[in-house]
């Protein structure tokens, strides 16, 4: 590390949390550069000391060889948070021998795709929607679909104060849609239906960008392959703004 570089990002690069997750640390005074508590946006120089409750944070290697990158098929019940406390959070449900958290949220009572790993930097590059990238779902409601129903879905529906994005959505069967989404707001499949007087009985997402699902049961995680990665890769290259 020859120049300066932001702590937060210094603390998602060694693989420790995300950026988001590092700026929660420091404001809640966990943080020690050099002995002393550092600010929000405080810079690292080479040789300075930083530590998160105490532990020592080590610098990440320049070509990311230690970084881990899984895919996991998340069931339903599991929560999508690195605190331990959490019962039935991912990180134990996986319990992989490496520290690493989650590429952003499924709700608990989702299922389906989601990526870990111990690279924060590649984290805030997937999180920003302003890359639209391709999250696909299988979604199973409560009464039979109408043609009115589909078009809706994909012109954009009113929650959270905003309207969703047009998105792509084809008729599975009669009471099973397909959505392909290049948001992340908050529950967001849910509430379109809801807003439309349908209620999800059963939501699984099924590819996110190039990784599908398939061949992975709930409960089980795979290596993304260096294809894969490749064109994770190339999908997020030039983002490098911090998550929204």
């Amino acid at each position: 590390m020859s120049t300066l570089i932001r702590l937060n990002k210094f603390i998602s690069d060694s693989g420790h949390c995300s950026r988001r997750e590092a700026d929660k640390l420091i404001e809640q005074r966990r943080v020690r550069i050099n002995g002393a508590i550092p600010e929000l946006g405080t810079k690292v120089a080479e040789g300075d000391k930083v530590t998160v409750d105490g532990n020592t944070i080590s610098a990440s290697a320049s070509d990311k060889t230690d970084r881990i990158y899984i895919a996991y098929h998340k069931p339903v019940g599991v929560t999508c948070t690195t605190e331990r406390h959490v019962k039935d959070n991912i990180i134990d449900a996986i319990g992989h021998k490496e520290r690493i958290f989650p590429v952003g949220r499924l709700d608990k009572p989702s299922e389906g795709l989601i990526f870990l790993t111990s690279d924060g930097d590649i984290v805030n590059k997937i999180l920003r929607a302003e890359n639209a990238h391709d999250k696909e779902y299988v979604v199973t409601v409560n009464r039979p679909l109408t043609d009115s129903f589909i078009d809706k879905m994909s012109q954009g529906v009113p929650i959270l104060n905003t309207v969703t994005k047009p998105c792509k959505v084809t008729m599975q069967s009669k009471m099973v849609f397909r959505i392909i989404l290049t948001q992340g707001l908050n529950r967001q499949i849910r509430r379109m239906c809801e807003y439309l007087g349908y209620e999800v009985t059963k939501l699984k997402r099924s590819r996110i960008m190039s990784v599908r699902l398939a061949g992975l049961k709930p409960g089980q995680w795979r290596d993304l392959t260096q294809e894969e990665m490749a064109d994770i890769n190339n999908a997020v290259l030039g983002s490098t703004k911090t998550a929204i």
